[in-house]
C-alpha cells in the first residue's frame, strides 16, 4: 500500500488497481446522489427552520445546487449531455433570480428595518 501511495505522489496519477490495493474504490452514481440529497435536505431544513429572508433565500439556492448535482450525476451515468446543458440554463435563471431576490430583500429591509419573514407575512397593497 505504501508503494502505491508513493507512486501516486511521485507520478501524480492514481493507479487503476487502487481499490485492490486497499483504497476507497470508485465514486459511483449513489455517492453523487447522496451528496445531492444532503444538499437538498439541508436547503429544505434551512428554509423551513429559519425566518430570516436572506437565510431562506440562501436555502433555496442550496436546493437548486442539490437538484443540479443530481441532474449532472444522472447525465454522466447515462452518457448524455442533456442534463448538463439543462443545469447551465437552470443556473442562468437562478443567477437572475438571485439578483432580483437580493434587490427585493434590500428594498424590504429599507421599508421596515427587519428581515424577519413573520413581519412580512401580511403584506398590504
Amino acid at each position: 500500500m505504501m508503494t502505491v501511495l508513493l507512486a501516486t505522489a511521485i507520478h501524480g496519477a492514481v493507479p487503476a488497481d487502487l481499490s485492490a490495493a486497499g483504497g476507497f474504490g470508485a465514486i459511483t452514481l449513489y455517492h453523487y446522489l447522496f451528496v445531492a440529497m444532503v444538499l437538498f435536505a439541508l436547503g429544505v431544513i434551512g428554509f423551513l427552520a429559519r425566518r430570516n429572508l436572506i437565510i431562506m433565500f440562501l436555502s433555496t439556492e442550496l436546493m437548486f445546487q442539490g437538484a443540479g448535482l443530481a441532474l449532472i450525476a444522472f447525465s454522466k451515468f447515462h452518457l448524455n449531455h442533456t442534463g448538463e446543458v439543462f443545469v447551465i440554463f437552470v443556473l442562468t435563471v437562478a443567477a437572475a433570480e438571485a439578483a432580483l431576490a437580493l434587490a427585493l430583500v434590500v428594498l424590504l429591509f429599507r421599508q421596515r428595518e427587519t428581515l424577519d419573514a413573520e413581519q412580512w407575512s401580511a403584506l398590504e397593497g
